[in-house]
C-alpha cells in the first residue's frame, strides 16, 4: 500500500474487541518503533507490553483503556536525554511521538486499531509496574481490533484544514488564513 494511503486509512480507535493480537502481528508492530529515528539514534523508548488481565486492571487507574487485549506504556529513558543548548529543550518526546507513530502505522496495516495517549497519570503507571525514576511513563499506545470498523479515510477532506491553512515558504506569515 502507498505510503499515504496508510497514513490517510491509520484513525484512533476507542473501542476494542477481546481478540488478542497474535504474536507475530505484535513483534512487528515494535519492530517499527524499533527502526523509528530518533534525535542522535539515541532511541530513549522503553516499552513495557501489557496484556494479562490483571496488568490491564493496573493500566485502567491510570487511564480507560477501550476494552483493549494490549495496551504498550511508552517510556523514555531520561539518564542521557539530548537537550537543546538554546532553549533546553529535550529531544525524549518529539523520539517517543515518532515511534508510536511508526508503531501505529505498522498497527493499522496490520488492520490492527490504536489510539495514542498522554494524558494518564503517569506516578500510577510508574507505581504499578515499577518504573524507576530515572524512565519517565511518556504515552499509552492502546492497541487492538476495532469493534466497529474503521473510520473512512476519505475524511480528510473535510476533518483536516486545508495545506494553505498549515504550510508557509520561506517565512511565517498570518495573512494567508
Amino acid at each position: 500500500m502507498a505510503f499515504l494511503e496508510l497514513a490517510k486509512q491509520r484513525c484512533t480507535t476507542r473501542g476494542f474487541t477481546d481478540k488478542k493480537i497474535p504474536k507475530d502481528d505484535l513483534d512487528r508492530i515494535l519492530a517499527a518503533g524499533r527502526v523509528a529515528p530518533t534525535a542522535c539514534n539515541k532511541q530513549p523508548q522503553r516499552i513495557i507490553v501489557v496484556q494479562r488481565p490483571e496488568n490491564i486492571l493496573k493500566v485502567q487507574k491510570a487511564y480507560q483503556t477501550f476494552g483493549s487485549p494490549c495496551i504498550l506504556i511508552v517510556c523514555q529513558d531520561k539518564r542521557k536525554p539530548l537537550i537543546r543548548p538554546f532553549d533546553g529543550k529535550c529531544s525524549g518526546d518529539l523520539d517517543i511521538g515518532i515511534i508510536c507513530d511508526h508503531m501505529m502505522l505498522a498497527a493499522r496495516e496490520l488492520n490492527i486499531g490504536s489510539v495514542m495517549v498522554g494524558l494518564f497519570d503517569p506516578e500510577i503507571i510508574r507505581k504499578e509496574f515499577n518504573i524507576p525514576g530515572s524512565i519517565e511513563p511518556t504515552a499509552l499506545l492502546i492497541l487492538g481490533y476495532p469493534a466497529k470498523g474503521f473510520l473512512s479515510s476519505d475524511r480528510h477532506q473535510t476533518e483536516r484544514k486545508p495545506l494553505e491553512d498549515t504550510v508557509m515558504y520561506e517565512n511565517y506569515c498570518e495573512d494567508n488564513r
